[in-house]
């Protein structure tokens, strides 16, 4: 049961190497049924050569995240298609530099995201520490599908605003994030938050595709999250304008 894959190779560091599609056969009946069991026999028993990322192979870690038949989606969890008549397309993450094939260069998502601060702000920080900080069941689960992203960046790359304004919009990864801590009642810098997002682009360049959604290997919906704080948006606006007058 020979399937082929096809698959983007480049090494930008390689003088006169340029972007190509290289195919591979594997044998489905000595292979794990993922497509990244295919590409790790790849890697061990063809071409060594052949980069990419994984590490849990479980779904959790976000590391395999990769363009196969034309979506974002996690090689440890995409089953390899049985129809042996048709070849398995693989590229690293749409319009992000390449680092070495499936490889893409994380270094801006991640800049973006500790650019949200993620993380508890409190007005008096120095009681930290010293009691728990209690939350309610309720307020516990406005967290619940905000908190399970894996910074996988495939709603990101799926976006075609991120793709051309990525140096300004935020993307849905990141903004998602950024409303799971604005809506934590523990938190205490909730307008801080939003008063950094008034710009045109952080926020607004979002046009509401929702390609964000479809490609979310977790199953979230960071669509419904900008929404959110675009209401929240509102009415913060409504609220500091009131102030003023």
């Amino acid at each position: 049961r020979l399937k082929t894959f096809s698959i983007y190779r480049w090494d930008p560091d390689k003088e006169g190497d340029k972007p190509r599609m290289e195919t591979f056969k594997v044998d489905l009946n000595t292979c794990g049924p993922m497509v990244l069991d295919a590409l790790i026999k790849i890697k061990n028993e063809i071409d060594p050569t052949l980069t990419f990322r994984r590490s849990c192979r479980e779904g959790i870690c976000g590391s395999c995240a990769m363009n196969i038949h034309g979506g974002n989606t996690l090689a440890c969890i995409y089953r390899i298609d049985d129809n042996l008549g048709k070849a398995t397309k693989i590229y690293p993450l749409p319009h992000m530099y390449v680092v070495k094939d499936l490889v893409p260069d994380m270094s801006h998502f991640y800049m973006q995201y500790k650019s949200i601060e993620p993380y508890l702000k409190k007005i008096d920080d120095t009681q930290l520490g010293k009691e728990q900080c209690l939350q309610s069941v309720e307020d516990r689960a406005k967290l619940d599908g905000l908190y399970e992203c894996i910074l996988c960046a495939c709603c990101s790359t799926s976006c075609p605003s991120y793709w051309w304004n990525s140096d300004k919009y935020l993307g849905p990864a990141v903004l998602m994030q950024a409303y799971r801590w604005m809506i934590d009642s523990r938190d205490d810098f909730t307008a801080e938050r939003l008063s950094k997002l008034q710009d045109p682009f952080s926020l607004y360049r979002c046009h509401t595709i929702m390609n964000c959604t479809n490609s979310c290997p977790k199953g979230l919906n960071p669509g419904k999250a900008i929404a959110e704080i675009k209401k929240m948006m509102a009415t913060y606006k409504e609220t500091k304008h009131a102030a003023v007058v």
